[in-house]
């Protein structure tokens, strides 16, 4: 009995050993074939049906929405660009999601193959449902966002970016008229064309200096008041504490818009009740660039220390009175256990919030818009005085129609920000000595 056995086993493992991986793959070049091959004759016959099914069903849909993506439209006034445009990307999507699983029904039918080779049995029905079950239960909770992910933020950006490269603009709109590629000529003109370079320089430099010079006062200005209240002889801490997190509670939208009342150049009270009467002066808030870059910078500087302060007070509390004793034995002033002890524990603890500050402010749309809507007007270009980038290509989207310069400066806006963001996360400690003890 124990000999027949053995034999078995050899046989079995003999049997098993000519039980071929590639032969599986080969197989697999028609869905459920690789399956079957394995015995696994269900999952099989189920693939061959779903990807016969959706073969049947999007072949027409995908094949002419690639052409149609190529051409975008033949007859004028009949043909929407716009439409062909949608429907080749979605084409897109679709032909990648068939590709992925695709090549992970030739994986499977690999992975099944070694496993059998390796003397693995070929489960029943019943327990092949169970395991595909689970493993595939966690994949099944998150298809729902990743549907929508996929049809609400790349779809759109896809489309944003495809923009970038046609000639869709205010004279030159479908239906009426079809779109065309035209390669990299709408970044080409950015850089050459006088108006759009002088526009491009103007706005990146006043987005690039609105971004580093109103966050950072905003987080001095945190930090300064954080240590402040922080200090034990300062008394009735929640209070003040209340009273500085309350800019942060009023809607910000709300706070702009009353801003822009107060720095009114005829009615404001910042000209009327304090300006005029006492130095006799009247500054054109709203009608110089200057004094309304100013203005935006204050007001950020209002609207966003109470988040910062807010998280500088929480680490704050956090740092150990004992550092503070040890540097009092030491002998350090009041500057050194700043620069030592208070500074790089809040650095630390909060770097990735104020990069993310930073990141906010660069396409910080609200307070640009509702406070002047980027103006005054500049002679020679076409985004106003106040306008970052963000602001600029709303005007170029909303305004002018220019949808293909704005896509074309959407998609060197988004690679800054990235870069930027991916670079100084890379930087900090906290990021670095993530996950380590």
């Amino acid at each position: 009995m124990a000999t027949n056995e053995k034999d078995q086993q050899r046989e079995t493992a003999f049997v098993n050993r000519k039980h071929s991986p590639n032969v599986a793959g080969l197989l697999s070049i028609i869905p459920g074939l690789g399956q079957m091959y394995n015995k696994r004759f269900v999952k099989g016959t189920t693939l061959f049906i779903l990807f016969a099914a959706f073969v049947v069903v999007m072949y027409d849909f995908i094949s002419s929405g690639l052409q149609g993506l190529v051409s975008l439209g033949e007859v004028e006034r009949v043909d929407d660009s716009r439409v062909f445009l949608s429907e080749g990307i979605i084409s897109i999507l679709i032909f990648i999601f068939f590709i992925t699983f695709y090549v992970l029904n030739i994986q499977d039918a690999r992975k099944d193959a070694k496993r059998i080779q390796l003397g693995w049995t070929v489960p029943n029905i019943r327990d092949g449902w169970k395991h595909a079950w689970d493993t595939s239960f966690p994949y099944i909770l998150i298809s729902p966002g990743l549907f929508l992910l996929i049809f609400v933020v790349v779809f759109p950006l896809l489309f944003m970016v495809a923009l970038a490269f046609t000639n869709y603009n205010l004279y030159n709109a479908p239906p009426r008229h079809l779109l065309e590629w035209v390669g990299f000529e709408n970044f080409i003109q950015l850089f050459t064309i006088q108006e759009w370079r002088s526009t491009f320089v103007s706005v990146l430099s006043w987005t690039l200096i609105w971004t580093f010079v109103a966050t950072t006062l905003q987080i001095a200005l945190a930090l300064f008041l954080a240590i402040i209240v922080n200090d034990p002889r300062v008394r009735l801490k929640k209070l003040i504490r209340t009273v500085f997190i309350l800019p942060w509670a009023v809607p910000a939208f709300v706070t702009i818009i009353i801003f822009s009342a107060i720095f009114n150049d005829n009615f404001g009270a910042v000209n009327l009740q304090i300006l005029e009467p006492l130095f006799g002066i009247t500054i054109p808030w709203l009608q110089d660039p200057t004094w309304t870059r100013i203005a935006l910078i204050l007001i950020q500087v209002w609207l966003g220390f109470p988040f910062v302060f807010a998280l500088f007070t929480g680490v704050l509390q956090s740092i150990s009175s004992d550092w503070y004793e040890a540097a009092d034995i030491d002998g350090a002033n009041r500057w050194q256990k700043f620069r030592n002890i208070t500074f790089p524990h809040v650095m630390f603890a909060t770097a990735p919030l104020l990069i993310m500050q930073y990141s906010f402010n660069f396409n910080n749309f609200n307070i640009i818009y509702l406070f002047n809507q980027g103006g005054p007007a500049v002679r020679g270009q076409t985004a106003g005085g106040s306008d970052i980038l963000i602001s600029w290509i709303y005007g170029l989207t909303f305004d002018n129609q220019q949808y293909n310069m704005a896509a074309a400066i959407s998609i060197i806006l988004g690679l800054m920000v990235a870069a930027f963001a991916f670079f100084q996360f890379r930087r900090t400690r906290s990021f670095k000595e993530e996950g380590t003890f």
